[in-house]
């Protein structure tokens, strides 16, 4: 980044982060999550470029996150989390707390939405999570909004001394624009915790008169001005008609305007601030319009803050009650609100693309395969991360949220049983980071209530999935200084476990022995919860895939075409060749792992060559 320029195209997750940066963030906590990873990176990025002191940390949840940017937002300095959709649930029990409680120096609850779902478990809109909480919430259109939001949403913040959640969607935080930069505001403020136990210790016996006050504050922010939705007059040819927007659908609204020639005929809103919608928006909705059409993602939030029965919106069909607003969708409701003829839709291409899958050579995928191949009758409960995949080698049966294989795992083990002779093996997977992030209590939990099951922890030492972001087990912290490595198996003991076993899974035989002992304990009327932590770093760290050894792999004539490697295995860099049925190694994608050659029941693979 260059230091000497006025603006910059940035990605609009770079723009909010230079927009908090801007509006004297002090620290910034998050977990990483898409569509909300690269925020803050940039942040950090930005405060080295302008000198500014900033605490950043990559936390181990968003829970944990939240309440290290609240303490610092009661000490009167502005704080920022940062976080997906589906992380707000996980942060949700401070969040909702927070409201009550309010806050000194301004908070942003960064939450990145993700309609579609284009990552996620689910499509859900942080805003009903705001309106839950009784928080505001700022719903950006573009990338240059997403900055812009930043400032009034701090000031909002402070003035009201409550949280404030920011609320980018995929297609801003993705998006890229033009961005105007300013020095960042240089906010001298020292640390000052001023003890108040009726408010921040608040019991049960307070919290009646701090709702009245959240109430309040609710009102006030609705009745100010500043913050209602923002007209583009339309000239009077379409009298008693307006589309009220929000968010990335109010951008495709006024572009889809635009290009068919009525941007300036009609009136159009973009709602800034979609809760606590503006009461004096509300009442001119209700008196000066007979037909409003509301294009919001995901849910009706702004529709029913309207309280129109005949408003046209998700409530009434006429929008789809889920998926993004696409231009594609937007402009099908503008033609049919607005009686203009239908276009021909553009037919996507025929033919369907490769379904998504692990890389080539991805200790992972030699986990699940020694897996699947040592228990084919095992129930597999998995988890949330890239390793979500081995539901491809049918080693992975449920994928419910971060943590849950392990939780999932003691439930199919009470509901077999445990120990009886039939019972299945039951191995749940999970990743490094997100044993850090969620899987930790789910084992007491299981080894407390001495439930039987195997858990492996794929351990790559990265949180892959999201971007590389370092575990508390490797050491970096998000600045790239020095943390203090936390122990993967150290706590795995501390949880209770007395089974812990340590591999390489590129060693499969290796590995299937380990399950077969972890088994027999499992089911040893003395056991209990066994552990094997499969170790191998991911290869799209570079680091990691420059001290491993690279062994030249072919195709023998001894291929029996059985496609047990391409099915059993489905390494992307082993190919079908349609010619003879047989398989090939693609050498482009093959990055000399060398795990086939155990894989292939027929011997065929063979390592003809090994570099150091």
């Amino acid at each position: 980044m260059k230091a000497d320029v006025a603006s910059r195209i940035l990605m609009g997750n770079e723009a909010l982060a230079r927009g908090l940066i801007e509006s004297g963030c002090s620290l910034a906590a998050s977990y990483p999550g898409t569509p909300a990873s690269e925020i803050l990176p940039a942040m950090v990025a930005f405060a080295r470029e302008t000198g500014v002191s900033l605490h950043s940390e990559w936390s181990v949840n968003e829970k944990v996150a939240y309440e290290v940017a609240l303490a610092n937002s009661m000490a009167g300095r502005r704080s920022a989390v940062i976080m997906k959709q589906v992380g707000l649930n996980v942060a949700s029990d401070p969040f909702l707390r927070s409201a009550y409680l309010g806050v000194e120096g301004g908070l942003i609850v960064a939450v990145a939405d993700d309609p579609g779902p284009h990552s996620s478990q689910t499509e859900q809109d942080s805003r009903f999570f705001a309106m839950l909480a009784k928080v505001p919430v700022f719903d950006p259109a573009s990338p240059r909004q997403a900055k812009e939001m930043a400032a009034p949403a701090y000031a909002l913040s402070e003035k009201y001394q409550i949280p404030v959640l920011l609320r980018p969607t995929t297609r801003v935080c993705h998006a890229r624009q033009n961005i105007q930069l300013a020095p960042p505001e240089g906010l001298e403020r020292p640390a000052r915790f001023v003890k108040d136990p009726g408010r921040w210790c608040a019991t049960p016996q307070f919290l009646r008169g701090l709702h009245r006050q959240l109430n309040d504050k609710l009102a006030r922010i609705a009745a100010d001005p500043e913050y209602a939705p923002v007209l583009t007059p339309g000239d009077g040819s379409r009298p008693g008609t307006a589309i009220v927007a929000s968010g990335v659908a109010f951008s495709h609204t006024w572009d889809l305007l635009e290009s068919l020639g009525l941007l300036g005929r009609i009136d159009i809103y973009q709602v800034i601030l979609p809760y606590p919608l503006s009461g004096d928006f509300i009442r001119k909705i209700q008196l000066d319009y007979k037909r409003v059409l509301v294009l919001e993602e995901t849910y009706p939030v702004i529709e029913l803050q309207l309280r129109r029965a005949d408003l046209i919106g998700r409530l009434s069909g006429e929008v789809p009650g889920e998926g993004e607003l696409t231009p594609e969708v937007v402009r099908g409701v503008l033609e049919r609100f607005l009686d203009l003829p239908a276009h021909t839709a553009v037919s996507a291409p025929a033919g369907g693309g490769v379904r998504p899958t692990l890389c080539a050579g991805c200790g992972h995928r030699a986990a699940f395969y020694a897996i699947r191949q040592t228990f084919p009758e095992g129930i597999f409960p998995g988890d949330i991360g890239c390793y979500t995949l081995g539901m491809n080698l049918g080693a992975v049966d449920t994928v419910h949220c971060m943590g849950a294989g392990i939780s999932q795992a003691a439930g199919f083990s009470y509901a077999y049983g445990a120990g009886a002779g039939e019972a299945p093996a039951i191995v749940a997977t999970i990743g490094d980071s997100t044993f850090y992030h969620a899987g930790i209590p789910a084992l007491v939990n299981a080894v407390f209530q001495e439930a039987r099951f195997i858990t492996v922890i794929l351990d790559n030492a990265t949180t892959a999935m999201t971007g590389h972001q370092p575990t508390p087990q490797t050491g970096p912290t998000a600045s790239g200084g020095a943390g203090a490595p936390v122990s993967l198996a150290g706590l795995v003991r501390a949880c209770g476990v007395r089974f812990l076993r340590e591999c390489d899974p590129y060693e499969i035989g290796v590995m299937s022995d380990l399950l077969r002992e972890a088994d027999l304990f499992c089911r040893d009327p003395e056991g209990g919860v066994a552990v094997i932590i499969a170790r191998h770093p991911c290869l799209l760290d570079k680091a990691a895939g420059a001290f491993q050894a690279r062994r030249r792999v072919e195709v023998t004539e001894a291929c029996i075409a059985c496609h047990h490697c391409l099915e059993e295995f489905e390494c992307p860099a082993l190919v079908l060749d349609e010619a003879t049925g047989q398989v090939r190694v693609d050498e482009v994608r093959c990055v000399g792992c060398g795990v086939c050659v155990a894989v292939c029941p027929a011997g065929a693979i063979e390592a003809v060559s090994r570099e150091p």
